[in-house]
């Protein structure tokens, strides 16, 4: 007996195949491995057996229906690792800065005694007078916490700008590891984690919420989404915010800008968005101009090369700065940097009451 499964097109191997021999009557049972290496949908094909008579003479071949699409997720490891490190107020680990807030949060929770250290202008005179005694001891202040329930929506470019490599991961895989992080801190810190997807054509769209099981549907929607060859419509996506999202929230634009003139194209559309929610535009470095950078620059092409590398490195970073001249949120990020850089700006937006 020889048995051929059709496995799926994305391991790129045509070597799955068993031979056997089986009696009449018995049960065989077949096992192999496949390791994927790219989130996706994985569909596997039909079951093929080819049963051979003992001489070999005859050979028929049965066809077993057994199609299945298998979701391939995006890796966990790193959401959890962030997860409980939230949990335990350890984020500090994986470079987290400690932001100090500034001023105080707008939402009150308790009061609770007076301790050394706490702002005197804290203390609950009121509350105070009413405890017997008069001493320090007696004093009490209110409690705030950082105000919750906040809209914190991850908006994911899969133009073509976001097909880019980097170190077996695209633009696209690193956005969508950020956001499965982003939603999973947003909402161990209370606030509603929201989705939208877009390029030339309207993707996906979740809303800001925070109930049990809504991470999983954040999971459901991503592990499939793809790139696009064409252009990112920036018009499209403003209108899709504008219909969607009317509470004011943190919107957290994952896309790519290699010049100052692409980003101007899209400008109007950004400055729209900005004026109704906090939005942060997230882009990328490209990293591998830094070989040119660092390398000794030895002879005539060696110089041009760096000048050109630094060209273009110099127009990222002027993109932040007119980004920034029109009150816009601006992060220019290694690909590798992507999740601790946009926590960290979430955070210090959280500090600053900026949400």
């Amino acid at each position: 007996v020889e048995v051929i499964d059709e496995i799926p097109h994305q391991f790129q191997r045509r070597d799955v195949l068993f031979e056997t021999t089986i009696q009449p009557g018995q049960t065989q049972v077949i096992t192999y491995q496949l390791r994927p290496t790219k989130r996706g949908e994985y569909e596997f094909g039909a079951l093929n057996v080819y049963a051979a008579s003992p001489l070999r003479l005859v050979r028929r071949r049965f066809r077993f229906d057994q199609s299945r699409v298998v979701p391939v997720y995006p890796s966990f490891l790193q959401m959890r690792q962030y997860e409980l490190l939230a949990i335990h107020n350890r984020l500090t680990e994986v470079g987290i800065k400690r932001i100090r807030r500034v001023g105080q949060s707008t939402e009150f929770e308790q009061i609770r005694p007076y301790a050394a250290g706490d702002d005197p202008r804290t203390i609950n005179w009121k509350a105070s007078a009413r405890r017997a005694g008069g001493g320090s001891d007696t004093l009490v202040v209110n409690h705030f916490q950082d105000e919750r329930a906040q809209q914190v929506f991850c908006l994911i470019d899969k133009g073509r700008v976001m097909r880019m490599p980097f170190a077996g991961l695209s633009l696209l895989d690193y956005a969508i590891n950020a956001t499965l992080v982003m939603s999973s801190i947003a909402l161990i810190k209370h606030d509603k984690a929201g989705l939208l997807t877009f390029s030339n054509k309207p993707g996906a769209t979740l809303p800001a919420e925070r109930r049990p099981g809504h991470l999983r549907t954040i999971l459901e929607v991503l592990y499939h989404q793809k790139t696009q060859y064409l252009e990112t419509d920036y018009e499209l996506l403003y209108a899709t915010v504008r219909a969607k999202i009317k509470q004011r929230s943190l919107l957290i634009l994952f896309t790519n800008f290699e010049t100052l003139q692409g980003m101007e194209r899209q400008l109007p559309y950004l400055r729209g968005l900005s004026k109704a929610h906090l939005l942060l535009v997230v882009f990328f470095e490209n990293t591998e101009l830094r070989t040119y950078l660092d390398a000794p620059a030895d002879t005539t092409a060696d110089v041009y090369n760096q000048t050109i590398a630094e060209k273009f490195q110099q127009e990222k970073r002027q993109i932040v700065l007119e980004l920034q001249r029109y009150g816009i949120q601006a992060l220019l990020t290694p690909p590798q940097l992507l999740t601790v850089n946009t926590l960290n700006k979430y955070l210090e937006f959280k500090a600053r009451g900026l949400i």
